[in-house]
């Protein structure tokens, strides 16, 4: 705690609970384990939720997410482009 200051605390609860709300989000954060079927099948099952909340807390969208591995899924980024062009 002191070595990081008083926000410490609400940083690592909101890291900790980063893609609580994001599904699509953290299935980019795992993108070595998560298919294009299954990407897609999330953004399809949850599209009013995603549609509402395609930016999450530290501003990024699933593309940020995606483009900050150093080798980012192709197929990953189809399903993206092809469902918010």
């Amino acid at each position: 705690h002191d070595r990081f200051g008083e926000g410490a605390d609400s940083i690592v609860a909101g890291l900790v609970a980063r893609f609580n709300d994001f599904p699509v989000h953290k299935m980019c954060y795992n993108h070595s384990s998560t298919t294009a079927e299954e990407l897609r099948l999330c953004i399809e099952g949850q599209e009013q939720e995603v549609e509402a909340s395609l930016v999450d807390e530290f501003g990024m969208t699933p593309f940020h997410i995606l483009f900050s591995s150093s080798e980012p899924s192709e197929e990953l980024v189809e399903v993206l482009l092809y469902r918010f062009p």
